[in-house]
């Protein structure tokens, strides 16, 4: 065989491997990567489907089709029984304050279907689950941003320090419901706040403080270390350099961690069902008060635990299907405009802030 045959075989050989019949390995490879793109777009399928119809649905409550096609009593009452008649071949469907009202105007005995939770509109779980979600992430953050800073910067590396790590990593994993009955058994009956906004903040801060501790630890944690060896050769104490090389540039972090904790503390039920929520309350928490105090001191509505009561506490049918998607309408559009907020404000500081 001479060379130039060896030379052609060559070519061949890598003309098979490069353009030919795919090997095993590429095979392999193609249907790994179509299991992972079928996966994502089923995800997404999923999410679009539930989306959409709550949208859909909620849509038909919240919003109107004359001016100012807004359902305002949806949004500024609170909920209320449903009052469902016929007079003078006229269908109404009254809320109670109303249906009050169009009584004093006629003198006839009316006989009507009543539907509990169906009237009215969510006022009140609205105020509720806003104070309820800046308390606890207010606290959250305060106490998540200093156990971080100890954790990154002020502890010596060891056995201990890789234990409370994996502790912080214990807690994340525990269920909603074991927060709650630990929130009722401690600051409801052992602390004696009894149902009340303080102890729901404390209950939600508890429950998504190992999640604002470790996405902060690991923020500051990838700050350079140079960074903080050029601030302490400048002559700056531990703090300073702490409060300016560090802290601004993890905030980025932090804010994540703050939108993955704003997500779970307004979407949990169980936790502020044990220590914080009613299922019915007319008075907004700074309505009504004695002391200015007492108002941390009251229990709130809130539109998790509101969606729960009209799905679950309640014959069911088509006027608590209207507040059941309604609720959960408002529910994602208030969760999506805090997320969309802090999201803002970490680009913002990732934009001002660059190592």
């Amino acid at each position: 065989m001479n060379m130039t045959t060896v030379a052609a075989s060559s070519s061949k050989s890598m003309e098979q491997v490069l353009f030919g019949k795919p090997t095993k390995a590429k095979s392999v490879e193609r249907v790994v990567f179509w299991m992972f793109r079928l996966a994502t777009y089923f995800v997404l399928l999923c999410a679009a489907v539930i989306f959409v119809d709550i949208f859909y649905k909620g849509g038909k409550t919240l919003f109107e089709s004359e001016f100012p096609f807004v359902n305002l009593e949806f949004l500024s009452e609170s909920p209320q029984t449903l009052h469902v008649f016929e007079y003078e071949g006229q269908q109404y469907e009254l809320s109670d304050t109303k249906f009050r009202e169009f009584k004093e105007t006629i003198d006839e005995t009316i006989v009507t279907e009543t539907y509990a939770y169906s009237g009215g509109g969510i006022w009140p779980c609205i105020v509720g689950t806003l104070l309820l979600v800046l308390g606890a992430m207010l606290i959250a953050l305060t106490l998540g941003v200093l156990s971080a800073i100890f954790l990154s910067e002020y502890s010596r590396p060891g056995k201990i320090l890789n234990s409370v790590r994996l502790s912080i990593l214990n807690l994340a994993g525990v269920p909603s419901i074991v927060f709650g009955i630990f929130g009722m058994g401690m600051f409801v009956l052992a602390f004696g706040w009894n149902v009340s906004l303080i102890a729901g903040w404390f209950t939600l801060a508890f429950m998504v403080l190992p999640i604002v501790i470790s996405a902060s630890e690991e923020s500051m944690r990838a700050i350079p270390q140079g960074l903080r060896d050029a601030s302490l050769a400048l002559g700056a104490t531990k703090w300073t350099t702490i409060r300016t090389n560090v802290l601004p540039y993890a905030m980025p972090g932090i804010l994540t961690s703050s939108i993955i904790g704003v997500a779970r503390v307004a979407g949990e039920t169980a936790p502020i069902m044990f220590t914080a929520a009613y299922a019915l309350r007319d008075q907004l928490p700074w309505q009504g008060l004695e002391h200015w105090y007492d108002f941390f001191f009251q229990g709130v509505m809130a539109l998790p635990y509101h969606i729960y009561v009209v799905s679950a506490k309640i014959p069911q049918n088509e006027f608590t299907s209207r507040m059941q998607y309604g609720t959960a309408f408002v529910f994602l559009f208030i969760v999506a405009g805090i997320t969309l907020a802090s999201i803002l404000m970490r680009i913002r500081m990732r934009k001002k802030y660059r190592w």
